[in-house]
């Protein structure tokens, strides 16, 4: 969009220039030296709804599950909290206090937190899922995040910092983590009902 056009017209002492206003044309600030002028920007117009419908937020488990994913590959180191090393309480106490939950350090005290979850049919996305020690499977020595449930199978996937990669993915029906599930605690609200 032009400023301004100008043309020239004659006068008693010569040619001078006559500026015309359209559109967006600014006045030029005065030839007087003495006088100080600004040009305030338009604001900007407020921003209208758009037409095409908003994305939907993601469910707050979906929020836990891909922060806790920015951390994959992460190693492992016995009493470590982050973010360059975790233990597996360690990691879940990180992950969960970005979005405004206190766990506490030790796996087995997490074990006391939040709401109990009775079995495998009733786990959502973003439960804290536990696991018997090497030498003792009924004593808490390890603990997860679930990512997903898999009711079909009646087997989940969850993330956890593994002694063995740090943080990664593992299945429950991987015979290690089969044989020492103990149980499972909900921290976040519950999910809608699946259908």
């Amino acid at each position: 969009m032009r400023q301004g056009s100008s043309f020239q017209q004659a006068s008693a002492s010569g040619w001078e220039e006559i500026q015309t206003r359209e559109i967006g044309y600014v006045e030029p600030p005065s030839a007087r030296k003495d006088t100080v002028s600004s040009v305030v920007a338009p604001k900007a117009p407020a921003q209208q709804p758009s037409s095409s419908p908003a994305e939907e937020p993601k469910e707050l488990s979906d929020q836990v599950i891909a922060y806790a994913r920015t951390f994959t590959g992460v190693p492992y180191k016995l009493g470590a909290s982050g973010p360059k090393q975790f233990d597996c309480s360690g990691f879940t106490r990180y992950v969960f206090k970005h979005f405004g939950y206190e766990l506490t350090q030790y796996s087995g005290a997490q074990f006391q937190q939040g709401r109990e979850v009775p079995s495998y049919a009733d786990l959502q996305k973003g439960d804290l899922v536990f696991f018997g020690k090497r030498g003792s499977v009924r004593n808490i020595g390890h603990v997860g995040i679930v990512v997903s449930v898999d009711e079909e199978r009646g087997a989940f996937r969850f993330i956890h910092a593994s002694t063995s990669g740090g943080v990664m993915e593992s299945e429950s029906t991987q015979a290690y983590y089969l044989m020492r599930y103990i149980g499972a605690r909900r921290i976040l609200p519950d999910e809608p009902p699946r259908h």
